[in-house]
């Protein structure tokens, strides 16, 4: 806004994982001059809670009777919120006060999250994960934990941004393991989210820019800088991005249309891959390729791969999202509610969060209510009751069918309904809105619930999927089964040692 830079992130947020970075992704990061364990200094830690800023839950009128904003005294893993979500010392009486649900719904969630209870007392940690396993988050909650419906209803869509569905598609196991409540008494013990928080680095626009640190590091001249912190405001000169003469060009607006071997396979000595750009289409011939595309386009692309390989290929879905980054021209009414992030289980976007203050080179976060700010609004489209894939793909068909005109009405009606006590006005509020409707967005990760191998062992669908096919190799976080930027360099590594060897 004017000469002001806001930036915001349409894709992956972090660095961050469930587990531990492998060598090979800690030393990629690490070549690009990326410091993880310098975050804090580029995070105020302090922002928001010195200004009274807490996570907050809407409840709006449709699910829950009333529109209503209330105090959210248990921030759930999964949130854009790192580990400043500390509610403040009165939430729990707040909460239990106002939240439009059942006065025992609001025993059972200060129950749930409080109380260090075993709910599986008869079984060792063993069969405890055997049964957490086969049961989902929704059920365990209902059997075994005993609350009432509205905690369901409170709760639903609290798992949405980290797995793309509610908490009836996900196993208890894998809430557990995440850090959600109701675990705390069972002698569980998991390392996943420390894991996280101990390595974790969050840069204005995501991971864009490992991305663009990459691009440099391949095409120095591409982008100026010579560090990364100053690639957050850098430029990229695109004109040198794929020049004649240069030994590695990054071709854009080109679209791989056909992948194969100049002959048998086994004995060719090079591929052909044809690319669509402007209209035409275009080939070019290599000794070796790698398709690191979502793995469920792969068999189009290369249709003389074997046939089982095409069938475990085409089960690698993807999670649809959709990441809305509001300007507003201030942040004032989130001032005046006291509020940094709202978590709204009927909303349709179901979280809605000012970014992480972070400023680091040149860039600077926004400080004060009164400056223009960029919120940040995630949805993960999908249809409660079906399994996951067919939820997955039921989201996808609603992204590509709902008009961005739809998007912004719901996304200027709900700022409205839910800031609107601090004063918000969408009609002068609002400066700009841009929509990331990402129907290929997390890798799709293996579930107990759904797909039994993870139960029964045995190789899995991404292990027959990745395997090498002649001098073609296939990488992507879809080949390891999992959402995270160091699975995908884990692949990447691996499908590059393939065709060295």
């Amino acid at each position: 806004m004017g000469d002001k830079t806001l930036i915001g992130y349409g894709g992956t947020y972090s660095i961050e994982s469930p587990e531990p970075y492998s060598a090979v992704a800690r030393n990629l990061i690490e070549e690009l001059g990326i410091e993880v364990s310098s975050f804090p200094k580029y995070l105020d830690r302090d922002l928001y809670g010195s200004r009274g800023r807490i996570p907050k839950i809407f409840f709006d009128k449709e699910t829950f009777g009333t529109d209503k904003l209330v105090d959210d005294p248990y921030s759930f893993p999964g949130g854009e919120t790192y580990d400043l979500a500390v509610a403040k010392p009165d939430a729990w009486t707040n909460f239990m006060a106002e939240a439009p649900i059942a006065e025992q719904a609001r025993k059972d969630v200060s129950r749930l999250c409080r109380d260090n209870k075993d709910y599986l007392p008869a079984l060792d940690a063993e069969g405890k994960e055997a049964r957490l396993a086969r049961i989902s988050y929704a059920q365990f909650l209902t059997e075994l934990v005993g609350v009432h419906a509205d905690v369901i209803r409170l709760y639903q869509t609290i798992s949405q941004p980290l797995f793309g569905v509610g908490i009836e598609a996900i196993s208890a196991l894998d809430a557990s393991e995440t850090g959600y409540p109701g675990f705390s008494g069972m002698g569980l013990n998991s390392d996943a989210l420390s894991n996280e928080r101990k390595y974790f680095f969050h840069f204005p626009d995501g991971n864009a820019s490992i991305a663009r640190l990459l691009v440099r590091k391949l095409i120095p001249d591409a982008l100026p800088g010579n560090s990364s912190i100053d690639i957050v405001t850098s430029k990229a000169n695109y004109s040198r991005l794929d020049r004649d003469k240069s030994p590695l060009r990054i071709r854009l607006s080109s679209t791989v249309v056909r992948v194969q071997h100049s002959g048998d396979p086994a004995r060719a000595s090079e591929v052909q891959i044809a690319y669509a750009r402007g209209g035409k289409v275009y080939q070019v011939r290599t000794k070796h390729a790698i398709l690191a595309c979502w793995n469920q386009m792969i068999p189009f692309l290369c249709p003389e791969l074997p046939d089982a390989q095409k069938e475990a290929l085409a089960s690698a879905t993807k999670v649809p999202l959709l990441y809305s980054n509001v300007l507003l021209r201030n942040s004032t009414s989130f001032q005046k509610l006291s509020v940094n992030s709202i978590y709204a289980p009927g909303g349709y976007h179901t979280h809605v969060d000012l970014d992480l203050p972070v400023s680091i080179g040149e860039y600077r976060c926004p400080r004060s209510p009164e400056e223009p700010v960029v919120v940040h609004m995630s949805k993960a489209p999908c249809e409660a009751g079906l399994p996951a894939r067919d939820q997955h793909l039921s989201g996808r068909l609603e992204l590509y069918s709902t008009t961005f005109e739809t998007m912004e009405r719901k996304i200027r009606e709900q700022l409205a309904r839910s800031l609107g006590p601090g004063g918000f006005d969408p009609a002068q509020d609002i400066l700009a809105i841009t929509v990331n409707r990402w129907p290929h967005g997390y890798a799709y990760e293996y579930s107990s619930l759904w797909d039994k191998f993870v139960l029964e062992g045995g190789e899995t669908p991404c292990e027959k999927a990745r395997k090498p096919f002649g001098r073609i190799a296939i990488a992507n976080s879809d080949a390891g089964a999992r959402a995270y930027t160091d699975e995908a360099i884990n692949q990447a590594w691996r499908a590059v040692g393939e065709l060295k060897g």
